[in-house]
């Protein structure tokens, strides 16, 4: 037949229709975009973020050596989800769902956390403990986190950058996907060490 493609053909009647499937060397004009494309188009309607990080120590202090680091995100639709968006176009239409699925948090000393959760808010009640599911050390490491001050950077601050994956699932006209994207903020901390005075 050469080149071409079969394409499906919707005749509406009375309170019916007609469908057959018919073959065209050319592509019908004002052939309407696919779901794929109607997706990407809901995706350009919402607006999804990086994380609005929370972190103790507090950037405006100073943490020291041997303490660990509380790490999380603000929970809103924006930062985490679910947020959902739909489009439509000539009698499609597309639905999206946008989920938050980890956070990857480079610690600017060559070290990283990944938390498949949005973290645990500090408390002053907490003390020196670790967070239950999201800091540095991460949960399982016995060592000391941050090991050197930020006094050895060249500003004096560790520079944080947490990237936020997200996982947009869409659904329409008989059709179902994913597409992935990332959101990136960052955020810089002092970390000291303990001076012992002596007499």
């Amino acid at each position: 037949m050469g080149s071409g493609a079969y394409y499906v053909q919707t005749c509406p009647f009375g309170e019916g229709s007609s469908v057959r499937m018919i073959w065209l060397a050319t592509p019908p004009a004002n052939l309407g975009p696919s779901p794929a494309a109607l997706a990407r188009r809901a995706l350009a309607r919402i607006r999804l973020e990086g994380a609005r990080i929370g972190i103790a120590p507090d950037p405006n202090g100073a943490g020291l050596i041997g303490l660990p680091v509380w790490l999380w995100t603000a929970v809103t639709a924006n930062t985490w989800g679910p947020t959902t968006a739909s489009a439509s176009d000539g009698g499609l239409t597309v639905t999206i769902t946008g989920r938050a699925t980890q956070i990857v948090w480079n610690m600017g000393d060559g070290s990283s956390v990944t938390c498949a959760n949005p973290g645990t808010p500090y408390q002053a009640s907490y003390g020196a403990a670790r967070s239950p599911n999201c800091g540095y050390p991460a949960a399982g490491d016995n060592g000391p986190g941050y090991h050197l001050p930020s006094r050895t950077q060249p500003d004096g601050r560790y520079h944080i950058t947490a990237t936020t994956s997200w996982r947009v699932e869409w659904v329409g006209g008989g059709q179902h996907g994913v597409i992935n994207t990332t959101r990136t903020s960052q955020t810089a901390i002092r970390i000291d060490e303990l001076q012992v005075a002596v007499s």
